[in-house]
């Protein structure tokens, strides 16, 4: 199909549930080195137990293709190494990238684990890329690192990329942790394209891959078939000078009483441009007697949000936890017998990994009452307009947008002014899931 670059899944060549010792007739060795000088289809006799290294970069070379795989490997060490575990080698979570001509480019080895007994963590942070004749230079991680500062965040400033290729087998988690969902929001927020290959295992919610620009998503996400599926999609390349939003995050926080004139969005300055000082819209009607709608505590993601529920065609809605306050405006034409609520949390998230999150997310409750906010949801039609914010403390903002089927949508709007970070929408493409600032505050980790 003339494709240039072709990247597979994790733990597709090995499978799961391995102990160390079980895995161990499957590992490779790889030599961990950029150098470029190993040619694996060409030169096997270089280096023992390359069986499956080997394979691969005859694959690329018989098609001219760069491929990037994920395998087991193995190195051996001193027992001088105070990390060296006791059977006498590192076993890691390895990606390989190789080029059109068979030559081994880059090696990753997977920093952040998640529950994978099998493996070891590396003693420093890889941060690994590889040059491409076509779209200049590829950066490399795997899985569970996308949630974190090492290595994904700093490879990508730190080196400046544009393109990232990202094998995954990510177990789904609704309403905030969709695979195709947080992919689309990696790209949006770094304003990088992603080649994301997830596994494609319905019974472990394994499911979810993508070819993923900041602006337009080519995805595979079916939980009913056992079939996989090759996406193929022709993408622009984005040029390294390009400023990421990150880029103008920051200097939006530098900048924190810029005037609202500077701002682009025309059909937002009424609502976001709020001076510091001022009270922030979202408290009361202009009446000033109505009742807001009663906060509530409800678990989602395994953390405790406190909610309060979106009645009514239209409305103007705050909620708060420690420092964090999201506010949100909306409107919809039609009532639907479905309940949403908006919910804010600012806090360790401690369970499968522990990683620091401030989240502000309008989300569909998975029945009518309060308790069931935070369920699973997979299927919605309520079309809702509305505008998102919160007073964000770092600069790290993942804008969700999910609708219903699992499907990605776009925001209209969205970006900092005045030391909020908002998301904007005039009308979903089909009905409204999650609509989410997730924030990820790195240093309280």
């Amino acid at each position: 199909q003339g494709a240039q670059i072709i990247v597979f899944p994790e733990d597709g060549i090995h499978g799961f549930n391995f102990t160390r010792s079980s895995i161990y007739p499957y590992l490779d060795f790889v030599p961990h080195s950029h150098s470029g000088k190993w040619n694996p289809c060409r030169e096997p006799y270089l280096f023992n137990d390359t069986e499956v290294v080997q394979r691969l970069s005859c694959m690329a070379l018989r098609n001219r293709i760069f491929l990037v795989a994920n395998l087991g490997s193995k190195q051996p060490c001193e027992r001088a190494d105070p990390r060296c575990p006791s059977d006498g080698r590192y076993q890691f979570n390895t990606n390989v990238a190789l080029g059109a001509d068979g030559t081994l480019l880059a090696t990753y080895r997977k920093h952040n684990l998640y529950f994978e007994h099998a493996f070891d963590t590396p003693a420093e942070p890889d941060h690994a890329f590889f040059d491409t004749p076509f779209a200049g230079k590829f950066g490399i991680f795997t899985c569970f690192d996308i949630l974190f500062f090492e290595p994904a965040v700093n490879l990508i400033r730190q080196y400046n990329l544009k393109q990232i290729v990202y094998p995954t087998a990510w177990m789904n988690q609704l309403p905030l942790l969709s695979a195709v969902e947080f992919q689309q929001a990696f790209a949006t927020a770094f304003n990088v394209n992603v080649l994301a290959a997830n596994i494609h295992h319905p019974t472990l919610g394994m499911t979810g891959s993508g070819i993923y620009t900041p602006v337009k998503s080519f995805i595979y996400h079916n939980m009913e078939s056992y079939g996989g599926k090759l996406i193929v999609a022709e993408i622009p390349v984005i040029s390294t000078d390009y400023k990421t939003n990150l880029d103008s995050n920051e200097r939006f926080r530098e900048n924190l009483h810029d005037s609202c004139r500077t701002f682009t969005s025309t059909s937002l300055d009424n609502e976001v441009c709020f001076k510091e000082q001022e009270e922030t819209p979202g408290r009361v009607s202009e009446k000033g007697k109505e009742q807001p709608p009663p906060s509530f505590y409800a678990e989602m993601m395994y953390d405790n949000f406190t909610f309060v529920p979106v009645w009514g065609e239209k409305g103007e809605l705050q909620v708060c936890a420690n420092t964090l306050c999201c506010y949100l405006n909306y409107g919809r034409a039609v009532l639907t017998d479905e309940l949403y609520a908006l919910g804010v949390f600012d806090g360790l998230h401690t369970v499968h990994g522990t990683y620091y999150v401030q989240a502000c997310a309008l989300v569909k409750c998975g029945g009518l009452s309060f308790s069931t906010c935070g369920q699973e949801v997979t299927d919605a039609t309520a079309l809702i307009d509305f505008q998102l914010w919160g007073n964000m403390s770092t600069p790290y903002i993942f804008p969700l947008l999910l609708t219903s089927g699992i499907t990605l949508d776009f925001a209209d709007h969205m970006g900092w002014k005045n030391n909020h970070y908002f998301l904007s929408k005039n009308r979903t493409s089909s009905g409204l899931l999650t609509a989410a600032l997730y924030g990820r505050w790195y240093e309280k980790d």
